[in-house]
């Protein structure tokens, strides 16, 4: 048999399946993200477009289940390239005034305006995070890395702080300036609490992002201990 005549064999082969699963009622395009799954990697999109992805899970779970959550924020998200990208985000979301973080899968297609919730459940990994959970601990049995939300106040003070290192160790003559904190997370060891943070940062004209870690102490004083540019 000719390789030719092999290769249009496959390809009917490959319409059959395709033809399958739309007769299923499994969408074409459903297909085609189970055969072309990319690798996970942290979003480091813009976090408004985080937060209008969060807030549409929530949505589309109220709809769903007749709920009443009120989202919060978007605590952290990781994405797949697929056709398209789907979402995998950790967010925090309020039950009857209840603060609670929830996980979610959400399908994302931009160029056709395109949404679908996929998943939406009740964290039981990751807690939530806040300004009194960085109290300081001297068993060194603290957490490891955790994601925080960036509008935290221990969170918004550190990256304050790394700006302001960074600035003192540039001969600039143009100030720098935050303009937004992109990603954070904080864990505890022994007696001091380190930040990773991903932040936008203004110099002038020049715009540039920046991944810091700063500590903090017993005594609550800041200092900064490594900055990398985001490649």
């Amino acid at each position: 048999m000719k390789l030719s005549s092999l290769s249009s064999i496959a390809l009917a082969g490959l319409l059959v399946f395709l033809s399958a699963f739309s007769e299923l009622g499994v969408c074409r395009d459903d297909a085609l993200i189970r055969m072309n799954l990319g690798g996970f990697k942290d979003s480091r999109g813009s976090q408004n477009i985080l937060e209008s992805i969060g807030l549409f899970a929530v949505q589309e779970h109220n709809k769903q289940q007749n709920g009443v959550l009120e989202f919060g924020m978007v605590l952290n998200s990781r994405e797949q390239v697929v056709a398209g990208k789907i979402y995998h985000l950790t967010l925090e979301a309020f039950d009857a005034g209840i603060k609670k973080i929830y996980e979610a899968k959400v399908w994302v297609k931009p160029w056709i305006n395109f949404k679908q919730l996929q998943e939406f459940k009740l964290s039981h990994d990751v807690p939530s995070f806040t300004s009194s959970d960085l109290g300081l601990k001297r068993d060194g049995h603290g957490p490891g890395w955790r994601p925080v939300p960036i509008h935290d106040p221990e969170v918004q003070d550190a990256a304050t702080h790394a700006v302001q290192s960074l600035q003192q160790r540039s001969n600039s003559l143009f100030p720098y300036e935050l303009l937004e904190i992109l990603l954070a997370k904080a864990k505890v060891i022994e007696d001091y609490a380190k930040f990773h943070l991903l932040l936008k940062v203004k110099r002038g004209i020049q715009e540039q992002k920046l991944w810091v870690e700063v500590n903090k102490n017993i005594e609550g004083r800041f200092y900064s201990s490594e900055m990398e540019r985001d490649r």
